[in-house]
């Protein structure tokens, strides 16, 4: 298994000299990369349990967060055609 590096390079060119946007434009590059996220989430070991666990759990609150925008929006749809 191969290890992608994130491509995160801001230059002064691209930013025009402004320095406060290539800040902003770095920091938004690394949260899109999930740079941050995956550093704190290899600082500790976890169990493969639990690593199982969270993945199992974060993918049911997606099922429901999809589930609850069917509803809401079926419910705009029937708001509409009274």
């Amino acid at each position: 298994m191969t290890k992608k590096g994130a491509n995160v390079l801001v230059t002064s060119r691209q930013c025009g000299n402004n320095t406060e946007k290539m800040i902003r434009r770095f920091v938004k590059k690394c949260k899109k990369e999930k740079i941050i996220e995956k550093y704190r989430e290899k600082k500790y070991y976890k169990k493969p349990s639990i690593v199982k666990k969270e993945k199992r759990e974060r993918a049911h609150r997606q099922r429901e967060r999809e589930k609850q925008k069917r509803i809401r929006a079926e419910q705009r749809r029937n708001r509409r055609k009274r």
